[in-house]
């Protein structure tokens, strides 16, 4: 449980989560996609052990669906106009990753994600925290989470990058800053 020391995977809080999981797990099986890891998709109540899954095919619910499980839905493409044309045309919109060092590269995601996505996060995994960065969700994501005063300000939602305090990141985004390689990010004063 949660309470005791030690402890990396707990239960899911929701009731029938488990079960709406293994369904998207099956969908994705049936359309020839697999379970990578060993146990994952495994169920026991309200515990859903991890799965990473691939290939997940366009027109899953697991591809389709924001599901808040811990399921990794792997997609396997050969430019980055799929990746960018499947945000853009996803119904939600929290959080992106990008991985990467060549800041050439990494500027010419983050313009068109941000205004996909609240977050861009830059060489580290989507993540709730730290709580200091505002908890958003562009399109559909997040539906029926916000209270009436973030409704009120859903017309003006922040859009951040992040990264890691790390040395290699820094580089990166003082490159893609002061030579001017991105739109969104024109400001070096939080470096």
């Amino acid at each position: 449980m949660p309470w005791e020391r030690g402890v990396n995977i707990t239960p899911l809080p929701e009731k029938d989560k488990s079960r709406y999981l293994s369904q998207l797990v099956e969908d994705a099986v049936v359309a020839g996609g697999r379970v990578v890891n060993r146990a994952g998709a495994l169920v026991n109540n309200t515990f859903f052990y991890p799965a990473v899954v691939y290939p997940v095919k366009p027109g899953t619910r697991l591809y389709l669906e924001e599901q808040f499980g811990p399921i990794v839905p792997v997609v396997a493409f050969d430019d980055m106009e799929t990746p960018i044309n499947y945000v853009v045309e996803s119904n939600y919109g929290q959080q992106v990753s990008i991985f990467g060092s060549d800041p050439d590269q990494l500027a010419t995601l983050i313009d068109p994600l941000v205004n996909q996505v609240c977050r861009v996060n830059i060489n580290s995994q989507c993540q709730r925290g730290p709580d200091k960065f505002p908890f958003t969700g562009r399109k559909d994501s997040a539906e029926a989470t916000l209270s009436v005063s973030d409704a009120l300000r859903a017309f003006s939602i922040r859009t951040l990058v992040a990264t890691k305090d790390v040395e290699i990141n820094k580089s990166i985004i003082t490159k893609i800053v002061r030579e001017r390689k991105s739109n969104f990010l024109s400001t070096d004063f939080i470096l």
